[in-house]
C-alpha cells in the first residue's frame, strides 16, 4: 500500500472506530459485542499497516 493510500484508509478506520461510540464520546446504542469486533476489526488492521510499513522499511536497508 502506498502512502499516499495509507492516510485516508487510516482516517476512514478511526473515523469507524469513533462511531462506535455515539454521539458525544459516550456510551452509544451499539452492543458491548459489536463495540468489541468493530475494535478488533479498526486496531488489528492498524497493527497490520504499522507491521507492514515496518517489514518494508526493515527490507529497504
Amino acid at each position: 500500500m502506498t502512502r499516499a493510500a495509507l492516510s485516508p484508509a487510516i482516517l476512514l478506520l478511526a473515523g469507524v472506530a469513533h462511531a462506535s461510540q455515539g454521539p458525544g464520546g459516550g456510551m452509544g446504542t451499539a452492543s458491548q459485542l459489536t463495540q468489541l469486533l468493530m475494535a478488533v476489526i479498526v486496531y488489528g488492521t492498524s497493527g497490520m499497516i504499522i507491521a507492514a510499513g515496518l517489514i518494508g522499511a526493515a527490507r529497504g536497508r
